[in-house]
């Protein structure tokens, strides 16, 4: 064995063992071929359990930045730690390859989107291998590839043939610096979720998938996911927004068409003074036709920012359409305004307003001098006043005519039922989940396979024609889609009639591609979209990535799976079993960041300390949970720790090692001692890596045992049997963190296979157990002594013992004593 760690050397020749030798190549089969038993050792025909594991795959930018090292150190740590466990653990990684930041880099620098992103896949790989991360790399894939995106293809006109797709002119959060539509959950804050560029309305025809049709049992399979965090479940049910209401009509005097408003509170129903319609309703759009004021309102509505946020914070604005609707109780006329507020994408397009209970309501009824009638008031007669603003709690009704007295909750069902029994409403269940918009007008996505014939229609391209690829000579200036200015890319010929027609422009929103991939991970079998080897590896076991997609990724991921179920092609109705999202990695307080110039360059580290050294640090920094803070003196002592590690083995096997038998029969009480602590370590590090999922812990509780092995001197037989142990077990519970050194120790402790393929060391009950405590010994309840006591000793003899020590006698002097009490196994407290 070689004195001095050198890490630069140990982790290329275990990288290249790695590779030679397959061993983190899977497949569904291998359990039954080659099996381990609780020792390690092969058996034939067992049955082995299976464990997916999987990172979310990162987008191919140029180079890891540490959020990423992190991610997947994290992944790798729980992946070899299942596989010592004897489970068959799958770990695959791709690349979730196509996106806007190509197409820009295509603009800077004059190369080609494709090549840009595979160059950049190549090199981001080769960061991986130097990280020693265990991957099934036979499983990688590229979403750019066609081999890839030809089954999204595929898959989007099973859903149009199905009715869960439609194309319609709509409202969209447009962003104009990257010239591309939005989903509801890509504005963030009022912003592009990418550029982080004011997002504004436009209107524009676009395909949607039906992600509405799924939202009952998105919301209810939510409770099945036990494995999840709650903050992240919480955040998809407040996304998904069941609500109770009720739906009813207003009439319009002079047209067939009734305005038709959904509300959860039809309590306060009988203080409704003006209803509000969205700019793009057609009650408004009528109005402008004799009105300019009105039309030029509308047109500015047309520039508005329509994100949550945004429409939150923005200043409410309406004009009066000079239509009055017929209250569908009273028959009284309500003025009909049309507000910036609504948007015709949610709901109707037009909601009921009741300004002394609804705070928005209120403002824009102040704002525009319209009457505030107060309908609800508190249940115990309390204050009550919509003065000064809107009165938003549940009560009494007042003002109300035949539903005076009524509680609230009282109320909404007898309002209900007098609106059926008229037929002028119903109750309803909504929600406030929107269906998916996935045309993006950008060119480095997967094409939409669908054909415009002015005699067919919109046709669906052929099976055989698919995949629809992308172009290589397009140009690219930021302008418009390439797809539109390319040549020949949009002239095709209708697969119905034979005619000139015209292929779709528009791609696939990226997203698309990431909500199945850990699908097609389980086999790429070229004629299948999904191989059947999904049904023996699906669902993920693991899944581990940031919280900042709890609701985009993992909610479109959610539906794609139900989606691929109800086609036949997966059995599992949920994608990931268990969930872990790790905390940002700060610096300074901040979230590294190229724009605060505060990164850190994870290549330097592993060039000068090596990668053991950088996964050692992130795992023990911080709780995978938590943000982690970075600290170059934090690194240092990882590699000093590695250091004394890789001493105490050379120092031990220098020695000559051990390799007789421990004799547990004649252990000394310091070697009992030290077995304790061994024990107790291999006890705490199954549970923190198999259940807690707090990596730190169990480095510290090594770190706690490589302390106190280089205190214990014993040269005895069993001493070196108990530091052979020791070491053995040391480099075992921390091989899933720092692999390659535990890879060398292993070898240089005397065995021949690769740590790798060794398993999960077992607890000694027989160490655990103690034939002396050490009690606390307290007066007054402040610490003065500490005792050894027999395991057995009455708590008679450990209070005389107590009031016997020396120190004791010391602090008593001839005080009288008041009471001695005795915490069994913890300590002793006289009281004086």
């Amino acid at each position: 064995m070689q004195e001095n760690y050198k890490p630069l050397t140990i982790e290329q020749e275990v990288q290249a063992a790695w590779d030679n030798s397959g061993v983190f190549n899977v497949s569904e089969s291998s359990p039954q071929d080659d099996c381990r038993d609780a020792g390690g050792r092969a058996t034939q025909g067992a049955v082995v359990e299976k464990y997916y594991c999987l990172s979310m795959f990162p987008y191919p930018s140029g180079k890891l930045h540490m959020g990423h090292v992190r991610n997947y150190t994290i992944g790798d740590v729980i992946s070899r730690f299942q596989r010592m466990l004897g489970k068959n653990v799958m770990q695959p990684m791709g690349w979730d390859a196509f996106g806007l930041p190509a197409e820009n880099a295509a603009m800077q620098h004059g190369v080609h989107p494709a090549d840009w992103t595979y160059s950049n896949i190549d090199y981001m790989r080769d960061q991986l291998k130097r990280l020693g991360f265990g991957y099934d790399w036979n499983r990688e894939l590229a979403t750019c590839d066609p081999d890839y995106y030809k089954w999204e293809q595929w898959f989007f006109l099973k859903l149009l043939e199905k009715g869960l797709v439609y194309k319609k002119t709509a409202p969209v959060n447009w962003c104009p610096n990257d010239m591309t539509v939005l989903a509801n959950e890509q504005v963030i804050d009022g912003c592009c979720w990418r550029c982080d560029t004011k997002v504004e309305r436009k209107e524009i025809a676009q395909w949607f998938l039906k992600i509405t049709a799924y939202a009952d049992e998105l919301l209810a399979s939510l409770e099945t996911l036990d494995g999840w965090p709650e903050q992240v479940k919480t955040m998809q049910a407040n996304w998904i927004g069941r609500s109770e209401g009720v739906e009813m009509d207003f009439a319009v005097p002079g047209s067939e068409q009734p305005l038709r408003i959904y509300t959860t509170r039809p309590d306060t129903l009988m203080g409704v003074t003006y209803l509000a319609v969205a700019a793009e309703h057609p009650v408004a759009l009528k109005a402008a036709e004799s009105n300019t004021e009105i039309a030029a309102f509308i047109e500015a509505c047309k520039t508005m920012e329509t994100s949550e946020a945004a429409m939150e914070t923005m200043e409410k604005l309406g004009k009066d359409s000079g239509v009055k609707a017929v209250h569908p109780i009273t028959g009284e006329q309500v003025p009909v305004w049309i507000a910036n507020f609504v948007l015709m994408g949610y709901g109707t397009g037009a909601v009921m307003s009741v300004p002394a209970h609804d705070q928005r309501d209120f403002e824009f009824a102040q704002k525009y001098g319209i009457a505030i009638k107060q309908v609800i008031f508190a249940k115990d007669g309390g204050e009550a006043d919509c003065s000064e603003q809107a009165y938003t709690a549940k009560g009494v009704l007042k003002n109300s005519g035949q539903f005076d007295g009524l509680t609230s909750e009282q109320a909404f069902g007898a309002i209900a039922e007098a609106l059926e029994k008229d037929g002028k409403g119903l109750r309803k269940t909504n929600f406030r989940l929107r269906d998916w918009g996935v045309s993006r007008q950008r060119y480095w996505g997967a094409p939409i396979p669908v054909i415009y014939c002015d005699d067919c229609g919109t046709v669906p391209v052929p099976e055989k024609d698919l995949p629809i690829e992308l172009p290589r000579d397009v140009v690219l200036d930021g302008s418009q889609s390439p797809l539109i200015a390319h040549p020949t890319f949009s002239h095709t010929t209708c697969p119905c009639c034979g005619k000139p027609a015209r292929r779709e422009t528009d791609t696939f929103d990226t997203f698309m591609e990431s909500s199945w991939y850990f699908a097609r991970f389980a086999g790429k079998n070229p004629d299948r979209m999904i191989d059947e080897s999904a049904k023996y590896w699906l669902p993920v076991d693991h899944y581990i990535g940031g919280i900042e997609h709890a609701i985009l990724h993992l909610l479109y991921a959610r539906f794609y799976n139900k989606l691929l179920r109800d086609e036949g092609l997966l059995v599992a109705d949920e994608p990931f079993k268990r969930l872990l999202t790790q905390g940002m990695v700060l610096k300074d307080g901040s979230k590294m960041s190229k724009s605060k110039g505060n990164t850190v360059d994870p290549q330097a580290l592993i060039d000068q300390y090596g990668a053991d050294t950088v996964r050692l640090f992130i795992m023990f920094a911080a709780p995978p949970e938590q943000s982690l803070e970075w600290s170059d003196s934090g690194v240092e002592g990882a590699f000093r720790f590695l250091k004394r590690l890789w001493k105490q083995a050379y120092t031990h096997c220098e020695a000559g090692g051990s390799t007789a038998p421990l004799d547990k029969q004649t252990l000394t009480a310091e070697q009992q001692a030290v077995r304790r602590q061994l024990h107790l370590a291999i006890q705490k590090a199954t549970d923190d890596f198999g259940r807690r999922y707090t990596f730190n812990t169990v480095i510290a509780a090594n770190m706690e045992l490589i302390n106190s092995l280089s205190k214990f001197t014993d040269e005895s037989g069993n001493g070196k049997a108990i530091r052979q142990e020791a070491l053995e077990a040391i480099v075992l519970m921390l091989s899933p963190i720092v692999p390659h050194i535990c890879h060398q120790l292993w070898l240089d402790l005397g065995h021949q296979e690769a740590v790798v393929t060794a398993s999960w060391p077992n607890v000694d009950e027989s160490a655990l157990a103690q034939d002396t405590l050490e009690l606390v010994l307290q007066v007054n309840g402040k610490l003065r002594s500490k005792m050894s006591v027999s395991i057995n000793a009455s708590k008679e003899e450990i209070e005389a013992m107590a009031l016997d020590d020396e120190h004791i006698k010391r602090f008593i002097e001839d005080q009288p004593i008041k009471k001695v009490i005795v915490v069994p196994k913890k300590l002793v407290n006289i009281v004086i």
